[in-house]
């Protein structure tokens, strides 16, 4: 029976992953086949710690692929923690490509708050 696991997340943008990788003191993101369980999967690849098998993103398809084990083999909160600055690093791009200026803001529940200020000639509503 398999454990490699494939969740919906899209993770597109290799330098919005790389960027969340940084905040997190996580190693750069390396594209490179490697091993899981069962099977071998193809992507930008990243070692979370503790993790027996690196997560795995196919930036071309968005997927994310793993083999934790049911949290056995790799605390899902990480993977979870990865996901939530891989969006807030993407969102960030995003606006700063348009002009528009982002203010972060952590609250006390662990959830991330942004908001966006738009540039010049945009609309403020």
């Amino acid at each position: 029976m398999s454990h490699i696991v494939t969740i919906q997340t899209e993770v597109r943008d290799a330098e919005a992953l790389g960027l969340a990788c940084r905040r997190l003191d996580l190693g750069e993101p390396v594209h490179e086949s490697v091993p899981l369980f069962s099977g071998e999967a193809t992507g930008y690849c990243v070692r979370l710690p503790d993790w027996r098998y690196p997560v795995v993103f196919d930036v071309d398809q968005g997927q994310v692929r793993y083999d934790n084990f049911e949290g056995r083999w790799g605390e899902p909160g990480q993977l979870n923690r990865l996901l939530q600055f891989y969006g807030v690093e993407k969102c960030r791009l995003e606006a700063r490509r348009k002009g528009h200026s982002v203010l972060e803001n952590q609250l006390s529940d662990g959830s991330i708050k942004l908001t966006i200020q738009l540039g010049e000639g945009h609309a403020n509503n």
